[in-house]
């Protein structure tokens, strides 16, 4: 069962977190804006129909953090990188947001299609 003060909390969070207004959030997701106030206001709680809203137009939001606020939010986005070593060899890729800044690349291997494979140490 759902904490409704801490749903709204990180509801709340969402809604600054992406610069929006209660009323631009509820246009975006589709819902009456009275629903979001209701929630907000611990009056009302959320609706599936809703939750589902919600995760379907901020796909940065976890479900398991909004209803239970374990997990990240903003979670973690594939992006496009590109790296470049020592050798001006440059390698372009999608990678999961780091998480901590320790990490260091050891060995980078890329497979080719016909079978050959090239190898580097950064």
């Amino acid at each position: 069962m759902i904490n409704n003060r801490e749903f709204t909390n990180r509801l709340q969070k969402i809604i600054d977190f992406h610069d929006e207004t209660a009323s631009s959030f509820a246009e975006k997701i589709g819902v009456q804006r009275s629903s979001i106030s209701h929630i907000l206001s611990g009056r009302n709680k959320p609706s599936l129909d809703f939750v589902m809203k919600l995760l379907h137009t901020y796909p940065d939001v976890e479900l398991y953090w909004l209803m239970n606020g374990k997990g990240n939010f903003p979670k973690n986005i594939t992006k496009n990188v590109t790296k470049t070593f020592n050798n001006n060899t440059s390698i372009e890729g999608n990678t999961e947001k780091e998480e901590s800044v320790d990490q260091k690349i050891e060995k980078i291997v890329i497979f080719y299609k016909d079978g050959t494979f090239k190898s580097y140490n950064p």
